[in-house]
């Protein structure tokens, strides 16, 4: 599938931030992982979004892929309870 480039939202610090400590290396491994395959084991698409999903615990990264451009723009990483609202 090849390299793809990881891109973020302006919000993603603050977000990542948020995050508590016990999750921040998890989410990271997986954000990086999303390099060499975009669609991991456990990926949903989301319903009428061009946006994906992967879960670390309860957190969830939002992502959108470009596979023309190689692309994956991290839109953002919240609790899952908030993650949905307002995408």
């Amino acid at each position: 599938m090849g390299s793809f480039l990881i891109k973020y939202r302006a919000s993603f610090e603050k977000e990542f931030r948020s995050i508590p400590k016990e999750f921040t290396d998890a989410v990271a491994v997986r954000i990086d992982s999303l390099s060499q395959n975009p669609f991991p084991v456990g990926c949903k698409k989301l319903t009428n979004e061009e946006f994906y999903r992967i879960r670390v615990g309860n957190y969830r990264i939002v992502y959108s892929v470009d596979s023309n451009s190689k692309v994956i723009t991290i839109e953002r990483i919240k609790h899952r309870k908030d993650v949905y609202r307002k995408l």
